[in-house]
């Protein structure tokens, strides 16, 4: 007999599985969930902090390996996409592969995932806000504008301890209402926040260019200070992992199969779609921010791109970018929460965590309970922790799906060598998804030990409430006595 925690979902299953969700994204808007969920906090805004902490000049190559370890994991999702389109992301695919306890962890993971690099991005929006409103003469308070406890110069010139991030919860539940007002609009306002993002991208690189001072390249890799992640080496691994939350954005599209015209086509082309794009543009970007600005100078950075442009001595553009940063920051904030409410609705449906979860406004057909649920939390988040602590709380919790997702692939290919693929990754039984494994494995292994720590705890705090609430309620538990 098949212990809880290893039962399995068959995969005709969750073909069938109906959510009651509107199909209204085809591929071209897929790709532009993902592009949008992409590029934002994790170019915009840790950049400067990955290069003047840890890896200097040499972020790009961090970027690069980054992209890589994505890349293997884009192939494994898509693969399973292709398998299995049904809402949930890894945590269907989990579930189907390797049973409802691995399931449970990946699924309790992708909510601090999501949850926590929407808190990520909405900090660093209210940075760019910030500046954006300095830029207009209009000035507010400090200790509305970072996280509880941060010290902060007061126009008086006195240090005082900041009370909250006022901004980044204005944010939250203004994305929140947008995506409440059904998938098929949300949609197309996020489909032109993505062309004028991608707009920006190419009028700062452009500008930019004649300002780059090839200086500011060498050393490339700076020495080590003596401190493992410091520099050197282990600097560009430890940048790696702390930007590897700025690739997440491919998976959200996979969470998104049954808002999906097509799904066994469309998420495929859409997940490797925008890894593709957003990993050139990032290479690309990066490299003119560390040209521009000397790292040294972005150690504490988290508004590097506006730092940029005040350099370049542009008023006019350098507001005109900040407002488009702004803008653009909205669609990394709707993706991720869009995603994180459709794990949650899977989750629900399997009968893990309470039913509100999939509860649907009658109108727009939006999982309202959970939207409003994720963004109370999520405000909290960002307006009471640092942002590099949500940052790399959200890399370790990427890095943890995708080393499971690539796990899943090899499971299933034994479990299930003949079901259908409408894509399958290159490389033979083991390859492509052994390689995701070792090096994500790598990038994971390189992240400090608080931030294990608290992935740590938050797993166990999920584990308890797996035992006790999910194994019991479960849907096939369920099925089974019955």
């Amino acid at each position: 007999m098949t212990t809880p925690f290893w039962r399995t979902k068959p995969i005709a299953a969750e073909e069938k599985n109906q959510t009651g969700l509107r199909r209204v994204l085809g591929p071209w808007q897929l790709i532009a969930l993902g592009i949008g969920v992409t590029i934002g906090a994790g170019l915009f805004s840790v950049t400067g902090v990955a290069a003047g902490q840890y890896a200097g000049p040499a972020v790009t190559l961090s970027f690069l390996i980054a992209a890589l370890a994505c890349t293997f994991a884009g192939l494994c999702y898509a693969e399973l996409a292709g398998m299995i389109p049904a809402a949930g992301s890894a945590y269907t695919y989990a579930y189907t592969a390797m049973g409802e306890g691995i399931a449970w962890i990946i699924g309790w993971d992708l909510i601090l995932e999501y949850t926590v690099n929407a808190s990520t991005v909405a900090s660093s929006w209210s940075g760019y806000f910030a500046s954006l409103l300095q830029g207009c003469g209009i000035s507010l308070d400090p200790r509305l504008l970072y996280a509880t406890g941060t010290p902060v110069t007061l126009p008086d010139g006195h240090t005082a301890s900041a009370w909250l991030n006022a901004p980044s919860i204005f944010i939250m539940f203004a994305v929140t209402f947008l995506l409440m007002r059904g998938t098929s609009e949300s949609s197309k306002i996020n489909a032109i926040v993505v062309v004028l993002k991608l707009l920006i991208i190419a009028g700062v690189t452009i500008v930019c260019l004649p300002h780059i001072q090839m200086s500011h390249f060498h050393p490339f890799i700076p020495p080590n200070n003596g401190t493992f992640g410091h520099f050197g080496p282990s600097g560009v691994m430890r940048a790696a992992g702390m930007i590897f939350f700025a690739y997440i954005g491919f998976d959200i599209v996979s969470t998104a199969a049954q808002d999906s015209q097509n799904p066994q086509r469309n998420i495929p082309i859409g997940i490797l779609g925008s890894l593709a794009l957003c990993a050139v543009i990032y290479a690309i970007f990066s490299c003119v921010i560390v040209g521009v600005v000397d790292y040294r100078q972005m150690a504490h950075d988290a508004n590097p791109v506006a730092t940029v442009m005040d350099s370049i001595h542009l008023p006019w553009f350098s507001s005109l970018i900040k407002l488009g940063i702004t803008l653009g920051y909205m669609s990394v904030i709707y993706g991720l929460l869009m995603g994180q409410s459709r794990v949650s609705l899977a989750m629900a449906q399997d009968g893990l965590i309470p039913a509100c979860f999939k509860r649907l406004n009658p109108r727009s057909k939006t999982p309202w309970i959970s939207h409003i649920i994720t963004a109370i939390i999520g405000s909290a988040l960002s307006a009471c922790l640092p942002i590099d602590i949500l940052g790399k709380m959200t890399s370790i919790g990427t890095l943890l799906a995708f080393i499971l997702v690539c796990a899943g692939v090899m499971v299933l290919r034994i479990r299930a060598p003949h079901a259908p693929r409408r894509f399958r990754a290159p490389g033979g039984m083991v390859t492509v998804p052994l390689l995701g494994i070792l090096s994500c494995g790598a990038v994971i292994l390189s992240m400090d030990g608080m931030t294990w720590i608290r992935l740590i705890c938050w797993l166990i705090i999920g584990m308890v409430i797996y035992v006790f609430y999910g194994a019991r309620r479960s849907t096939l538990n369920t099925q089974n006595r019955s």
